[in-house]
């Protein structure tokens, strides 16, 4: 019985490489690969460039960072008459509960710059024949005469008919809305006393404003993380500082001790899973008798304030559950693959000695870094000044049934006009930026082609990458005498091969990724549009979607990633190349099960190791358990934001130290397995793998040949 692999038709595809006296290493006389793909991206590249010009000259940013009015000006904008006025006024905030914030994206109740939030309970008719009137006229409309009867002011929209107290958020005045004692409160009292002196309790005012702020609250949510990154970039750039050290220090001892610090990885997470349990069982332990600490996560429910979760045994008995089974499946893995993990060592030390005379290779990754940060920034600076390039659009509102209610209106003019004879009390205020031009109408198809764009670019900046690296460690292996036969300056060599004859290759493999991942984003977005729907045949077909092109982008990416190894060393084509590499794994796909993999495995217990350390010393500092110097952590809302920040960043940079070593050993295994093909270890066809990755890797061989011929009889 034999595999399938082993009966691939013989041809270009399926036929092992043969012995060539004259093949030593990657190819240098080679010529330029995939040139039309090479000329539609220079094409597409001036076309994103001019999108970009357009947007810029079209855009405002300043309408992203500061809060409009009801005439569209902006609050606090220096150089304009509301300089002096950095916050929003609602006139009637519980209107902002209104259907018409979804549709509108725009409280419909006069909206005003102001230089401080109120402070105190006031009302209009209280307010007009006191000497609070000059404190109140702070909150009516610009150039407000008191020379109006009552009822005409708040039929005209001239000023709020009520004040209540209120604090800033995001430049927005919002209720500060309180509980004591069990009671919601605004401010410090509960109720207020209009001009006939009869108090009126303001239940429905706090409940109006609560439903208002439900519709705000997760832009209060953003705007308090956003507030605790202000107060602790200067640690998290610490903790990413410390995370970075780590990587480099653990890289270069790598370098040196394989073998030994392969080991002492392993230990090391185990130890640090194990102490993560013992963490967990002993809040666990402490919460135990404490009031509330019993209440199960599905009656609390969610909370914004992720802190109250803390308090809780059962967050912890989670915890603690979540990381004994990672501990197990760990433990368990590191016992059957015992074998494997020793063949993966020798695989790991071969790699050492790599880096070891490329070293240069391990500062790479700050090239793709900053490649990948400037098509970020281009990105995302084209997306926001195309999102802000519309114009201003004013529409009438009212609280009544009005036939010209929802209708574009000049504020200028409005007044004077039939709209306002036709329903005298609609007011015309901003209601969003958009408009009617060719321009204004391509802007969905502007920001899907920037979002394209950028997929399609990050991607070639990756794809470049993983050339440059897979050309220098190729040079490495393909010397028969290791180091005398190795190029100078290979990575150089490898960076300039690959954009002088592969920059067509790179951008076939990039748009076919992009492709499959742009389609993905439509597929998110027509999702959270289904969501709402009740055809569940549609959900159905949308989750298979998703989860097929899920599974198509990854084995594109591992494609991708061999397919250019290939080209590193052959110099072909895209197409080419990918068939190449992929025949070449299927012949060799018991390597790369139980090999190749294995390695993958190591280098994410490092990862796991580095993250977990640099985690842990966050969640201790930032929990104001531990002080470095004199320094202590800085009040938060919520500490999990900058600790989460740091684990994610410092995952982001180990991955960025260890993508070397798992580029250095993807292309490594594929020359061993090309090595293997081509040469058969006599002095006329001698292996180029080294002496001690042969000794190991030969014996596996044999070992599984052995195997598969007892299977076979």
């Amino acid at each position: 019985m034999k595999a399938w692999w082993m009966d691939l038709p013989h041809g270009t595809d399926g036929t092992p490489q043969k012995y060539d006296p004259t093949f030593k290493g990657p190819i240098y006389n080679r010529g330029c690969t995939d040139v039309i793909c090479c000329v539609f991206l220079l094409l597409a590249i001036v076309g994103y460039v001019a999108v970009g010009i357009i947007a810029w000259t079209h855009g405002d940013p300043r309408k992203v960072i500061y809060p409009t009015d009801s005439r569209g000006e902006f609050c606090g904008q220096k150089g304009t008459k509301n300089e002096n006025k950095p916050f929003l006024f609602y006139f009637n905030i519980v209107k902002c509960a209104s259907p018409l914030v979804l549709l509108e994206f725009q409280c419909p109740t006069p909206q005003i710059c102001v230089e401080k939030c109120p402070d105190r309970y006031l009302t209009y008719l209280n307010a007009h024949r006191s000497q609070d009137f000059e404190y109140y006229k702070q909150f009516c409309v610009p150039g407000f005469q008191n020379n109006k009867g009552v009822a005409e002011v708040l039929r005209d929209g001239d000023c709020p008919a009520v004040l209540t107290p209120s604090k800033p958020l995001a430049q927005r005045c919002f209720p500060d809305i309180h509980s004591h004692k069990g009671v919601l409160m605004v401010g410090n009292e509960t109720t207020y006393e209009d001009g006939h002196g009869f108090r009126k309790n303001i239940t429905e005012l706090v409940e109006g404003a609560k439903k208002a702020n439900g519709v705000l609250e997760a832009r209060q949510l953003a705007m308090r993380i956003f507030e605790d990154y202000t107060v602790s970039w200067y640690w998290i750039i610490i903790g990413l500082v410390i995370a970075m050290v780590l990587s480099l220090l653990f890289i270069v001892l790598l370098r040196f001790l394989a073998g030994i610090m392969v080991w002492v990885m392993i230990v090391m997470v185990i130890l640090v899973l194990g102490y993560g349990i013992f963490h967990c069982y002993m809040e666990y332990a402490r919460l135990r008798g404490e009031a509330g600490s019993d209440i199960s996560l599905v009656d609390l429910g969610f909370q914004t304030d992720l802190r109250v979760y803390l308090h809780l045994r059962q967050t912890w008995m989670a915890f603690m559950i979540i990381l004994s089974i990672l501990e197990v499946i760990i433990i368990l893995l590191l016992i059957f693959l015992r074998k494997r993990i020793l063949i993966a060592i020798a695989l790991i030390k071969e790699a050492s000695r790599a880096v070891g005379y490329v070293m240069c290779s391990l500062l790479y990754p700050l090239v793709t870094f900053f490649l990948l940060c400037l098509c970020i920034a281009y990105w995302a600076s084209t997306a926001i000044f195309l999102s802000t390039s519309n114009e201003a659009v004013y529409k009438i509102f009212n609280d009544t049934a009005c036939s010209v209610a929802g209708k574009t209106c000049n504020p200028e003019t409005f007044l004077s006009s039939n709209e306002s004879r036709l329903c005298p009390g609609a007011h015309c205020q901003f209601a969003f930026y958009g408009g009617e031009s060719t321009y204004h109408r391509a802007l969905l198809g502007l920001q899907i082609f920037n979002a394209f764009m950028f997929f399609w670019l990050a991607n070639f900046v990756l794809a470049l990458g993983q050339v440059t690296l897979a050309g220098a460690f190729a040079s490495y292996y393909w010397a028969l005498n290791k180091p005398d036969d190795l190029p100078a300056f290979p990575l150089f060599s490898a960076f300039g091969r690959a954009l002088r004859y592969h920059t067509g290759s790179l951008a076939f493999g990039s748009l076919i990724l992009a492709i499959v991942q742009i389609i993905r984003v439509i597929l998110e977005y027509l999702d959270q549009r289904l969501k709402a729907a009740e055809n569940k045949f549609a959900k159905f077909l949308m989750t298979c979607l998703k989860c097929c092109f899920w599974c198509l982008e990854k084995f594109i990416r591992f494609l991708n990633r061999n397919a250019y190894i290939m080209i590193a060393i052959y110099g072909t084509n895209f197409c080419t190349s990918a068939r190449n590499a992929f025949f070449l794994l299927m012949r060799n796909i018991i390597r790369v099960a139980v090999l190749d993999k294995v390695t993958d495995f190591l280098f994410l217990l490092g990862k796991l190791l580095i993250v977990g350390s640099v985690g842990i010393l966050a969640f201790f500092f930032f929990t104001h358990r531990i002080r470095i110097v004199q320094d202590t952590a800085p009040p938060l809302n919520y500490y999990w934001v900058p600790i989460l920040t740091v684990i994610v960043g410092s995952y982001l940079i180990a991955h960025g130290f260890f993508s070397v070593y798992g580029m250095c050993v993807d292309t490594l295994f594929l020359c061993f397995c090309e090595d293997l093909e081509r040469n058969d270890g006599s002095q006329e066809r001698p292996y180029f793998m080294s002496p001690q990755l042969r000794d190991i890797l030969l014996k596996e061989s044999a070992e599984e040949e052995g195997k598969r011929g007892e299977v076979e009889e």
